[in-house]
């Protein structure tokens, strides 16, 4: 066990931090299901016969190693369906994304894991991340082929500055509606107050399911980030039983509230080392800012708002050149 795990950790959690599915394997398996582990830190458990009535659900945590409060939420929630394992009721891939990262509380080794699921990957192509997504998208084709149209991919992340919204999500606008608009009463349930739709990938993990395996994928943000065995789960309640009851095929309970939804209105990308933004590092998520304001330069380029209001979310002028720096949003419901 690495040392930044510590010893201290309930089991359940130490074993998905660690990737280690020995125990919840064994008992899928014991009740009958087909359960196979195609790569360190993925699980596949399906039906022992094809049933393409069945839902696929691809859940994954930790693509960033120090976003550890739905890492910890996962774990006590697949320790407790493997307790009675004939409640799956879909076919399951449990994916723990960046395990080395993980293991040093490190939020990546070389590069972020989640810019890596592109075909251009350009001078990280040789990083340990890109040798890592290429794993989960092996193994992805894998459980998605086959599958029937009922296909969820949930990626679940937590943001590292505070927001005017803790709990909001980014959802691919390629989705087609009936299964956007499931994907969307969902995340009411979890209690995201927020939905970004987003036209263009970025080289995430969700934006890919739903771009090649026509899952209703999201980058779900549940909160702020913590230290592993240290998260206040009750943040989590109404994102773990909407989950739970997804797993187990039951209806979901009546949302709270509809997340309100926002537009993208651009991406922001770093084209190179003389990229500065207005905002700093301590600004929130979903901070508003006017037409004309600037929001970044670069060079001769010069970011302006162009609506009456938009809002930045994720402004960080420290990724490397040629990703994004931040998103700008207008409201649309």
């Amino acid at each position: 066990m690495s040392a930044n795990l510590g010893s201290a950790l309930p089991e359940a959690v130490r074993a998905l931090a660690e990737a280690d599915f020995a125990s919840v394997a064994q008992r899928f398996s014991g009740a009958g299901f087909a359960v196979s582990l195609p790569a360190p830190g993925i699980l596949t458990v399906k039906a022992a016969t094809l049933d393409p009535s069945r839902a696929s659900v691809l859940v994954s945590v930790g693509v960033h190693g120090d976003e550890t409060g739905p890492l910890e939420m996962v774990a006590w929630l697949i320790e407790a369906l493997s307790r009675t394992p004939r409640e799956l009721a879909v076919d399951l891939m449990l994916c723990v994304g960046n395990i080395d990262a993980i293991a040093q509380g490190k939020r990546f080794i070389d590069a972020d894991l989640n810019r890596m699921f592109r075909a251009d990957r350009g001078t990280l192509a040789g990083t340990a991340e890109a040798a890592r997504a290429d794993a989960l998208i092996d193994a992805t084709c894998a459980f998605f082929e086959g599958a029937g149209p009922q296909r969820w991919h949930l990626d679940l992340h937590t943001a590292i500055r505070p927001s005017h919204y803790p709990m909001f999500a980014i959802v691919p606008e390629i989705i087609p509606d009936a299964p956007r608009k499931a994907l969307i009463d969902w995340l009411g349930q979890a209690a995201i107050g927020a939905v970004i739709m987003n036209p263009k990938s970025v080289g995430t993990y969700s934006y890919y399911s739903s771009e090649h395996h026509g899952a209703a994928g999201s980058t779900v943000e549940l909160g702020r980030v913590g230290t592993l065995g240290q998260n206040d789960l009750s943040q989590f309640a109404d994102a773990s039983t909407a989950l739970d009851r997804l797993l187990r095929g039951q209806p979901g309970l009546a949302a709270r509230a509809a997340p309100h939804v926002f537009a993208t209105a651009r991406q922001v990308i770093k084209l190179s080392d003389a990229f500065s933004m207005s905002v700093g590092r301590e600004t929130w998520n979903f901070t508003p800012m006017k037409k004309g304001d600037v929001i970044a330069t670069d060079g001769e380029t010069v970011y302006r708002v162009e609506h009456d209001e938009e809002l930045v979310v994720f402004p960080n002028p420290d990724v490397r050149v040629g990703l994004r720096a931040g998103l700008m949003v207008t409201r649309i419901g």
